[in-house]
């Protein structure tokens, strides 16, 4: 598994307009081709009055799925442009694409590459990205008196991130660590609370970071 990974926050949509014409760009988070082919076809199915539906996506942990579609714009104009943004920022998983209306006027070879790779740029920081981080659950049993200690310790470590809290008979919290960093959760955890806690590690899993 990857350690960490960068995508977009949440699927969005963002608009630009260049000499009148209008690129639309549609960011999805997709898990398979198939998933892929279906969001392209329903774009093209709600803009089938528009001139082009241009198309970049990227899949796999390390990209190894790459696709791109000039949907009749000039070769290599549209579809590589909108792929390049997608590979530099380095994003798993995302498919982009970009609707135009066309405006009447001509934007030439350069003019086009400049577009529709503004188009992906704008939408990714319109919606967002996040980093996702593999961490590993520290699962802890406390006493129902010490959950406000965690609660606050918690509230003053940010680098840990509370999962989940069940409360039976005691209280069970779920602590999302860094995998290098949960012996020391673990020790500061036992010192807080004066070793009256179980602690047992989970699963890893991935949490996922906005970046600012």
């Amino acid at each position: 598994m990857l350690s960490q990974y960068y995508t977009i926050k949440s699927d969005g949509q963002f608009e630009i307009v260049i000499k009148k014409s209008r690129f639309i760009c549609t960011l999805k988070r997709i898990e398979t081709e198939d998933e892929a082919k279906e969001i392209i076809q329903s774009i093209k199915k709600e803009h089938w009055k528009a001139t082009h539906n241009c198309v970049a996506y990227v899949l796999g942990d390390t990209q190894q799925i790459q696709r791109s579609t000039d949907d009749g714009e000039p070769s290599g104009t549209a579809g590589i442009p909108m792929l390049e943004v997608l590979k530099v920022k380095e994003l798993r998983n995302v498919l982009a694409v970009v609707t135009r209306y066309f405006g009447g006027t001509e934007l030439g070879a350069g003019g086009l590459i400049r577009a529709y790779s503004s188009a992906v740029a704008e939408t990714i920081q319109h919606v967002g990205l996040v980093k996702g981080v593999l961490q590993q659950e520290v699962i802890v049993t406390i006493d129902y008196p010490l959950h406000g200690k965690v609660t606050h310790f918690l509230e003053m470590n940010p680098d840990y991130h509370l999962k989940e809290t069940d409360f039976t008979d005691k209280v069970t919290l779920t602590i999302m660590a860094n995998e290098d960093a949960t012996s020391s959760l673990e020790q500061q955890l036992i010192d807080l609370l004066s070793n009256q806690c179980l602690i047992e590690l989970g699963e890893t899993d991935y949490v996922e970071i906005p970046i600012h």
